[in-house]
Order: C-alpha cells, then sequence, then structure tokens
C-alpha cells in the first residue's frame, strides 16, 4: 500500500522515516525528570537536557527547511495544511492563557475562605503595577512595534531596515527578560504563596518562556 501510494500522483507530501519524533519525545520525557531532580536541587541534569532537546529541535527543523526548499515537497495542499496547523497552534495558545486570566478572576472576584475571602491574600504584597509591571508592557508594545516594522520592510524587500528593526526586537526581548528575571528576584512572596503567588508565577513565567522562545 505504501509502495503504491509512492508512486502515485498525488498533491500531498508523504512523509519520510525520521528519528526526531522519538528523540524528541525522550528528550521531553528527560526534561520532565530533570525538572524534578531540579526541585530537589540536583542542577546538573537540566543543565544538559535542555540545550539537547533545543539541538533536537534545531535538526527537525533543519530536515523540514530542506524539505519544502531543496526537495520541493511542500505542495500548495501541504502550504495550506501547515497555515491552518498554525492558526489551530495559535488559537490553542489563546485558549492557554485565558485558563489563567479565568483562574485569576474566579479567584480575585469570589476569594475563598481558606484565604480569608481577602484579595490579595493576608501577608501578601502586591508589586507597584506602575513601576516594573508598567515598565515591561512598554518594552512589549514597542518589541510589536518593531517587528511590524521588520515584517513591512522584508515585504518592501527593504533588507537592511528590515535586519536593523530585527535586532531592536530582539534587544528588547532580551531586556524584558532581564526586568522579569530582576521582577522576579525581588518578589516578596513565592509560588507557595497561596493561590495568588502560584497564579503570578505560572501565568508570567509561561509568557516570559514566550518572550524567550520569540527572542
Amino acid at each position: 500500500m505504501m509502495k503504491k501510494l509512492c508512486h502515485q500522483n498525488h498533491m500531498f507530501h508523504l512523509v519520510s522515516p525520521s528519528p526526531w519524533p522519538l528523540i524528541i519525545s525522550l528528550s521531553l520525557f528527560n526534561n520532565l525528570i530533570s525538572m524534578v531532580m531540579w526541585f530537589h536541587k540536583m542542577n546538573y541534569f537540566i543543565t544538559l537536557s535542555i540545550p539537547c532537546t533545543f539541538l533536537c529541535m534545531l535538526q527537525w527543523w533543519r530536515d523540514v527547511i530542506r524539505e519544502s526548499t531543496f526537495q520541493g515537497s511542500h505542495t500548495f495542499s501541504v502550504y495550506l495544511g501547515l497555515r491552518l496547523g498554525m492558526i489551530l497552534f495559535i488559537i490553542s495558545e489563546i485558549f492557554f492563557f485565558i485558563s489563567f486570566f479565568w483562574a485569576f478572576f474566579h479567584s480575585s472576584l469570589a476569594p475563598s475562605m481558606e484565604i480569608g475571602q481577602l484579595w490579595p491574600p493576608r501577608g501578601i504584597k502586591p508589586f507597584n503595577p506602575f513601576d516594573i509591571p508598567l515598565l515591561n508592557t512598554i518594552i512589549l508594545i514597542s518589541s510589536g512595534m518593531t517587528i511590524t516594522w521588520t515584517h513591512h520592510c522584508i515585504l518592501n524587500k527593504n533588507f537592511y531596515e528590515s535586519s536593523k528593526s530585527l535586532w531592536l526586537t530582539i534587544i528588547l526581548g532580551a531586556y524584558f527578560s532581564a526586568l522579569q528575571l530582576i521582577e522576579y528576584k525581588e518578589s516578596p512572596f513565592t509560588m507557595s504563596d497561596s493561590i495568588y503567588g502560584s497564579l503570578f508565577f505560572i501565568a508570567t513565567g509561561f509568557h516570559g518562556i514566550h518572550v524567550i522562545i520569540g527572542t
């Protein structure tokens, strides 16, 4: 059956055998184990597992680029499928962060008995929203403007301006991550300090990871 599909004319790209799905799965499982060990002050495994995961991802992306460029395997139907996959991925990301906002409003608008029906809970000193949070918001908006600048420069084939604006976006992303780290170090509460601390570090942490990956 597979031999017949390989020799018939069709509009889809049949993926060739690849080791990367299995290797990435094992690497992600290794990341999980390494993170558990990191929680118990054993840091050496996570310093190896995370770079290995990124290396495997780069190798997989390299193969995808080769299939789409040098081999010409990405037909118009494959291109539409990739666009649909990206749209569904973005929708899943939107719902992922909606869950954090849902948890925040559920906990803040109707505080439970366990935290004294107070928000923020007693003993929690929240950050001043006009301090680092406001600065980080300005940086994010600025980076959105610079990456839009990059996009329009590429469409107009102005590659010098696009590279300049892209570097500016990377600098803003790195600056945002540095400020986020400073905010974590100066935080008067931890992730284990009630639902407030858990929500703060999970929501801002996942957002920071997205910024780091985008950078």
